[in-house]
């Protein structure tokens, strides 16, 4: 493959998820501003779960069988684009669910028609993916590190405005990927050799009758679950041990520091360890970090946990992605990937807050304290975050014993 493709791909990845990292760290701070009602903001927070769940349906199927790749990223982020510079002018619940609801339908889908374009250009998946997909680390650093480092520094009367100037940036970085995407390489569609095979969602959903791609969806659920509960969990409890709230957000992303190092060396731990170990590897990371959590409190230890991170992601997700390519057939692959997105973006994020949260309020005690009134609320960290450490040693487990996939990848689950 041309040096010059995959630095284009590299550079694909970075302006993917910088657009992605420039608005939704600050999104649930600048909604309260706009005052929006918990409700309204719990609508707009799902938009992406929403996504997930549509395109599995609609848009996938489209990107597998429709269109060429470069093409449906082209159209994608030029729709998006206009919908997140919308979302700078507008203050109102209303427009604002609506236009979110739009950039995450043309958005989400396109997450996995990057991983599918970048795996049809790629000599050898296992090897280079992870560098490739590095980019899209370093694009949401990019985006996130100088955004909240700028934000953090503005007067209090002019954060709201501040803020929402995230939705200006993502946007122009969305129409610029859109023209850049025309540049990539040419990735046609891939059109069903039958009849019965038009809808290529069905196809790739059939593929779960095989046990081995049954165990990962189930261990992609749970890990997916837990994954977002990280994020549902961590923000106040680093508050609660004692960080400063202007350090959380950037102790809680030395992990995708930590990420980028984990991308780099991911090829040379799947040759190494093979598909099965660094998986498991992967969800582990989880159950040690939520056990760091639980039983410790030291600040030290709390940030070199955050390595884990890169991990988690890298080792599992990625993984994921790289073993959909290697054993789908290639005309359901994007699909495929939609269908693991489905978890990891929708069903996962859903699962995160109805199982987190009122377990989180289950564990919250309201103490008497002197000279207030009301009492002050004091979670049982150890005994929530005992929760996702024991579902990541089960899925661990489950994923060790079951997951047996053939020993060499056909190109084609459904033959292998």
């Amino acid at each position: 493959m041309p040096g010059s493709h995959r630095w284009k791909l590299f550079l694909m990845m970075v302006l993917q998820f910088f657009i992605w990292g420039a608005w939704l760290p600050p999104l649930f701070g600048i909604m309260p501003g706009l005052k929006f009602t918990g409700t309204e903001q719990a609508l707009i927070g799902s938009c992406f779960a929403i996504a997930s769940i549509v395109g599995i349906f609609f848009s996938n199927q489209f990107a597998d069988r429709s269109f060429a790749a470069e093409k449906f990223l082209a159209a994608s982020h030029l729709i998006g684009g206009l919908a997140l510079i919308g979302l700078w002018f507008t203050t109102s619940f209303w427009p604002f669910f609506a236009l979110m609801l739009v950039h995450s339908l043309v958005y989400v889908p396109t997450i996995s028609i990057t991983n599918s374009l970048a795996f049809a250009n790629l000599k050898d998946a296992q090897k280079e993916f992870g560098l490739v997909r590095m980019g899209g680390t370093v694009g949401w650093i990019l985006a996130a590190w100088p955004l909240y480092f700028i934000l953090g520094g503005l007067p209090k009367e002019e954060l709201l405005a501040g803020q929402r100037s995230v939705f200006l940036v993502a946007g122009v970085v969305s129409l610029l990927l859109s023209a850049f995407s025309l540049t990539l390489p040419h990735t046609p569609p891939k059109p069903a050799a039958t009849a019965e095979d038009k809808l290529a969602w069905v196809k790739a959903a059939k593929l779960l009758r095989l046990p081995f791609v049954l165990v990962l969806f189930v261990v992609t659920f749970v890990d997916a679950t837990i994954h977002n509960g990280y994020f549902v969990m961590t923000y106040p409890f680093l508050e609660n041990i004692g960080f400063d709230p202007g350090h959380v957000m950037p102790v809680m992303s030395i992990g995708q520091v930590a990420e980028v190092l984990t991308m780099a060396v991911l090829g040379l731990a799947l040759k190494r360890l093979g598909w099965r170990t660094t998986m498991v590897i992967g969800v582990l990371g989880h159950a040690a970090r939520f056990a760091v959590f639980a039983f410790y409190r030291d600040h030290n230890v709390i940030m070199l946990v955050q390595v884990l991170h890169g991990i988690c992601y890298a080792f599992f997700f990625a993984t994921v992605y790289i073993f959909i390519d290697a054993y789908f057939p290639k005309d359901v692959r994007t699909s495929a990937q939609g269908l693991f997105n489905l978890l990891i973006l929708g069903l996962g994020d859903l699962a995160a807050k109805w199982l987190f949260v009122p377990l989180q309020a289950n564990y919250t005690a309201v103490v008497a304290k002197e000279g207030v009134a009301e009492g002050v609320k004091v979670v049982d960290y150890q005994s929530l975050f005992l929760w996702p450490t024991g579902m990541a040693l089960v899925a661990a487990v489950l994923l060790a014993v079951a997951f047996r996939p053939p020993q060499a990848a056909s190109g084609n689950a459904a033959t292998a």
